[in-house]
Order: structure tokens, then sequence, then C-alpha cells
């Protein structure tokens, strides 16, 4: 081999393995700090909703919630954005939003739609969840903005 295809052989090799090292960082990076927060969440001013002629019940579809937001707790400002599947909260890293705090439980509470409404339910926690300062004991109703009390943490669904 001459000397300069073993000196672009040694280049090539050098840029795949700071690629690997960057993907390994990034990778890294994201399991640490993946969840996304969104601080400008309590400072948005409401959408205003233009009357669509095509669309005749735009108003029902502007009461529907879009995304489950943490607005106060060690995670303020993250945000969930809503389908049509349930959310699971608790301290288990398998749950859509993962608390961090003693005073959850691993399955504390899911929140899920039923129809054009989201309910949240307990899941046999021993601190409670509290809709709107009252305990919950079985499936409950979750209208927008109503505070969710999940351990320290408190959690809204919002527009």
């Amino acid at each position: 081999m001459s000397a300069l295809a073993m000196t672009l052989f040694r280049f090539g090799f050098l840029v795949l393995l700071w690629a690997f090292v960057y993907f390994v960082v990034r990778v890294l990076k994201s399991d640490l700090y993946g969840t996304r927060l969104d601080a400008s969440v309590r400072q948005q001013a409401p959408i205003a909703r233009v009357q669509d002629p095509i669309d005749p019940i735009p108003a029902v579809r502007a009461q529907r919630p879009v995304r489950l937001v943490v607005v106060e707790g060690p995670l303020l400002g993250t945000s969930i954005p809503l389908a049509s599947s349930a959310i699971l909260i608790g301290r288990s890293p398998s749950c859509t939003l993962v608390l961090d705090d003693d005073y959850s439980s691993s399955r504390h509470a899911r929140i899920f739609p039923q129809g054009d409404n989201w309910l949240v339910e307990d899941l046999g926690s021993t601190n409670g969840t509290f809709v709107d300062g009252e305990r919950i004991h079985q499936p409950t109703n979750v209208p927008i903005g109503i505070p969710v009390r999940v351990g320290q943490s408190t959690i809204e669904l919002q527009r």
C-alpha cells in the first residue's frame, strides 16, 4: 500500500471513531435528559379560535386537551402530548411520566381517554391521587385546567 492510501485509511478510521463517540454521547445525553421541558407552558396565551365554515363544531374540538403538563414539582414544565392511549404515571422506568420522588408509587396512577373525556385512576398507591384537592378512589373525570396531584407533582390537562 502506498503512503497516501495508508494516510487516507487512518484519517477515515479516525473520523469513524469520532462519529461513534459523538453518537454514544448523544444517546447518553438523551437518556439522562430525555424529558422535553417546555418552560413557556405557563406563559402561553390562549389560542384564539376562528370560526371555520367547513367545521360546524369547532367549539367542541377547541375544548379537547392536547397535552399533559407538569405545573408543580421537580419536573415542572414537562409536557406529554395526548394521544388515544393511556398515560401511566409513577417511579417505574416503564411509565410514560417517570416521577423521581419518594411520595409516588412505582405505578401510581394512569390517565386515559374514554369517549371525549379524560379520566384519572389511582392504581392502589400508598399516598393516593388527588383531583382538585380531593383523594380519588375510582376513575374520575379530569376537566382541562384542574390540578391532579401525584406524589410531589401536580399535573394538568391543557389545550
